[in-house]
């Protein structure tokens, strides 16, 4: 193992709607230890952007579930919620540069569109009349597709998305004035010099758009790997939405073993009951990217 510094450096982001739960475990302990076997940092990012669906006191209880599961993260904490004036700088560089444009459509007239925006905005000439959006424009207009984003998965092997097809021209900050996911993430990622994302595999879709961006801004983009999601007997990404419960920091020992036979990592009958700490000093002699599991399905991965 090199020594931390060798210029890898991961994060895990978490928003604030609610405690931890085993699959975001997964996802954090996937992130831990691929930074630190590599001998690389790993920060931790609050991605506190939307205040109306999160929940007081959530940031901090995930950082304390963080801790008790011996999951502990370089330098600072990042919120985003303190971030507005440098998604404000870039946000006035991309209008300035007309790379993007104001738009006041509504979700049923991009459902009309057939869900793909068809840049109907961009063309507008009349003065806008209330609150827009704003939207970043991903070819030129001029009848050309626009680029194919091709990137290299460091789990799922090669992706490519044809950005104007897919998507169109994409939301970077909403009509009610919070910025968007998609610009927030990539500041913050330049910022924090991430070269590296393990995540779960439901964000492989937005990875095309911020590859997008961060070229579009001059900037080299991380390498990207997305892992299966933890599902349940239904098949649904578990979630806040689909009833997943909070993690009980009581049993940080129970829930590392099962996040690690999620991960294709069984720890021995000798480490049944043993700590988190110790499981993850297990994991990490034996983390290996290839050997994670196309679905990672539980009825009760605590039990």
């Amino acid at each position: 193992m090199t020594e931390v510094g060798n210029g890898y450096t991961g994060r895990f982001a978490p928003s604030p709607t609610g405690p931890l739960h085993f699959g975001s475990l997964v996802t954090a302990v996937a992130s831990y230890l691929d930074a630190r076997q590599a001998g690389g940092r790993w920060l931790v990012r609050m991605e506190d952007l939307d205040p109306p669906r999160e929940q007081a006191g959530a940031a901090d209880t995930i950082l304390r579930s963080l801790e008790a599961h011996a999951l502990h993260w370089d330098g600072e904490v990042l919120y985003q919620s303190q971030r507005h004036d440098a998604y404000s700088r870039c946000l006035d560089r991309l209008l300035a540069r007309r790379l993007a444009y104001h738009c006041q459509c509504r979700r049923r007239d991009i459902i009309a569109m057939g869900g793909v925006y068809d840049g109907r905005c961009r063309r507008r000439t009349e003065a806008f009349d209330g609150a827009t959006a704003i939207r970043l424009k991903v070819d030129t207009g001029g009848g050309e597709p626009g680029p194919v984003i091709t990137f290299t998965d460091l789990i799922q092997g090669s992706c490519s998305q044809q950005l104007a097809a897919a998507v169109g021209d994409f939301i970077i900050r909403r009509k009610d004035g919070l910025f968007a996911y998609q610009l927030a993430v990539v500041v913050d990622d330049i910022e924090q010099g991430i070269t590296h994302i393990i995540r779960g595999s439901d964000l492989l879709d937005s990875t095309a758009r911020q590859i997008f961006l961060f070229r579009l801004l001059g900037q080299a983009e991380p390498l990207y790997g997305h892992i299966a999601v933890v599902v349940n007997k239904r098949g649904q990404k578990l979630s806040k939405q689909t009833g997943a419960a909070a993690l009980d920091d009581s049993r940080a020992g129970a829930n590392m073993g099962a996040a690690l036979r999620c991960l294709n990592l069984p720890p021995p009958a000798e480490l049944h009951d043993a700590g988190a700490a110790i499981l993850l000093q297990w994991a990490l002699q034996r983390w290996r990217r290839d050997g994670l599991p196309a679905v990672m399905a539980t009825d009760n991965p605590l039990s």
